[in-house]
């Protein structure tokens, strides 16, 4: 079931209080995917899950988010069962693993195009950049044969730049040939074709 922003602004709010409670550590979230893109704005929809891209150390470094800090998996388990949420609502999906963004590496710049919100005194959650989703969800559309993120691409109105940027940083994880046909074949299938040649 997907739920529209509201209902995570109100488990993230929950989360926080149970982090209290525990007297857990204080959480740095960086948060990608539909979330994110409703947070901040980009695109109004719904979703499933709030996306945890990264972790941030309270001095700014990022930090692998695989495996997630049991504090925050019982907190985030005890907030489902509070509202009704699917188990895994908050989790590390995008960078859980060796095939993860954060240890492929994130974009350039990443971090200081973040946009924090503190939800309270133990939870504080960075969205990523319109520019950021430029680039994950051109990767997540090429990898699934275009989906919901290349509706969500088309909605962020990409210019040809941006484009090509978010193609370079793909190509970097994936220097293979079958990378730049997908690569290809996207651009050309949703309309982008006159850059298909320069990926």
């Amino acid at each position: 079931m997907a739920y529209g922003y509201e209902k995570f602004e109100q488990a993230l709010r929950l989360l926080n209080g149970r982090l209290v409670l525990a007297a857990a550590p204080r959480f740095n979230l960086v948060v990608c995917g539909g979330s994110a893109l409703a947070a901040t704005g980009l695109i109004e929809r719904t979703t499933k899950d709030v996306d945890i891209v990264a972790l941030m150390a309270d001095e700014g470094d990022l930090l692998d988010p695989a495996p997630l800090p049991p504090a925050l998996v019982l907190a985030a388990a005890e907030v489902a069962l509070d509202l009704g949420l699917p188990r895994d609502w908050l989790n590390n999906g995008p960078s859980s693993g060796d095939g993860g963004l954060y240890r492929l590496g994130l974009p350039e710049g990443f971090v200081g195009r973040l946009s924090w919100v503190t939800i309270g005194e133990r939870l504080t959650v960075g969205f990523i950049s319109r520019y950021d989703q430029i680039h994950f969800k051109l990767y997540a559309a090429v990898d699934q044969s275009g989906s919901y993120h290349a509706e969500d691409l088309r909605l962020l109105h990409p210019t040809d730049a941006e484009l090509l940027a978010a193609a370079g940083w793909t190509r970097s994880h994936d220097p293979s040939p079958g990378c730049r046909q997908g690569l290809q074949w996207f651009l050309r299938e949703f309309g982008y074709e006159h850059l298909a040649d320069r990926v």
